[in-house]
């Protein structure tokens, strides 16, 4: 009998355990439109499914922008395209949305999810550029009645260990939200003077142990070490804190992998620079009577927008702002505990 060479079947990689761990590992998550059930019990679970991202104060947002069919909008960041499909069903088909995103990767699924929902080219326009180019766009189309900014870096960034935005799994110790440019956090820590690099972790985010962090880390570049993971930058830092009392050694060796991943990606991705630059922008992107609402996590941030906003009201350029933030309510912190550290500003451009 004549044998007939076939391609062996493959069968999927099966998972310890009842749950998959691994990111890679979580197929039914990565695949929404195909396991919607599992989707949704993760997320019942006060979880963030694999692969996707779940948008933050919603309802707070529609509910001061306000956004009337016809009108013309700005979504900062694109990311996995909640705030921007909740902003479109408001425009009910008439009027259309512009957004930005520096991620080629996700915001090319966004696009293609967005437009599978029915939210094509004639309503949403994606520019894969940054958003502090708000000016360039308003302009073009003669400014916007509302705008939003969602500060935050997307749940399908931070979960993917390819991307390095989490000390909790290993990967590529990289943190940039466009990996096809700019220097990755290995790249810049290995360059990076101890006074310099103490100076990033405590003007990006706080970090009391900023003076020990920069030395271990300098100190093992210049022995020759490769911090290039997620892990070993762990390491290094549960290393350089071994002198915290034991009681208290877990939850601070974890606040400080916080600081020092976030300070990092705020560095290598220029964002202070960029939302500087935005904030500046912003006023003369809004239509007479617009609205903008912003989003942030970090005090760094909210000072930041806190400061224009304020100044802009002053000057007479705002009608109104945001004296108090908004917070979400306990209920979302609850179901999207990625919710907690959310402040949101808003601000009305005067007529």
């Amino acid at each position: 009998m004549e044998q007939q060479s076939q391609t062996p079947h493959k069968r999927r990689v099966r998972y310890k355990g009842k749950y998959p761990r691994k990111f890679e590992e979580k197929y039914k998550e990565l695949q929404p439109e195909k396991y919607g059930d599992t989707v949704q019990h993760v997320i019942r679970k006060g979880n963030t499914p694999a692969g996707m991202h779940i948008s933050i104060m919603v309802n707070e947002i529609l509910d001061f922008l306000k956004i009337q069919p016809g009108e013309t909008g700005f979504d900062a960041t694109l990311g996995y395209g909640g705030h921007t499909k909740a902003m479109l069903q408001c425009l009910q088909g008439k009027g259309h949305v512009y957004a930005t995103d520096v991620d080629p990767e996700e915001s090319a699924k966004t696009r293609k999810r967005l437009a599978e929902q029915g939210f094509g080219e004639d309503l949403l326009t994606i520019k894969l550029q940054n958003f502090c180019t708000i000016d360039e766009i308003a302009e073009g189309v003669g400014g916007f009645d509302f705008i939003l900014a969602d500060l935050g870096v997307s749940s399908m960034q931070i979960d993917n260990p390819k991307r390095g935005f989490s000390f909790k799994v290993d990967g590529p110790l990289d943190l940039r939200l466009n990996q096809q440019k700019g220097v990755s956090a290995a790249e810049r820590l290995r360059t990076i003077e101890r006074d310099e690099l103490a100076g990033m972790l405590y003007e990006n985010s706080d970090e009391p142990y900023c003076e020990e962090i920069a030395k271990a880390v300098t100190d093992a570049i210049r022995r020759g070490e490769q911090i290039d993971t997620t892990t070993k930058l762990r390491g290094l830092i549960e290393q350089t804190l071994s002198f915290v009392p034991e009681k208290e050694r877990k939850e601070t060796v974890k606040k400080t992998c916080q600081r020092v991943f976030q300070a990092l990606r705020i560095d290598v991705n220029n964002e202070f620079e960029v939302l500087y630059e935005f904030m500046e922008k912003l006023p003369g992107a809004l239509r007479p009577g617009g609205r903008v609402a912003i989003l942030t996590f970090h005090s760094g941030e909210d000072k930041l927008v806190k400061k224009a906003l304020k100044q802009g009201f002053k000057e007479g350029i705002y009608s109104d702002y945001a004296k108090e933030i908004i917070r979400p309510s306990a209920q979302e912190c609850a179901q999207n505990p990625r919710a907690r550290s959310t402040k949101m500003r808003w601000a009305i451009r005067a007529k």
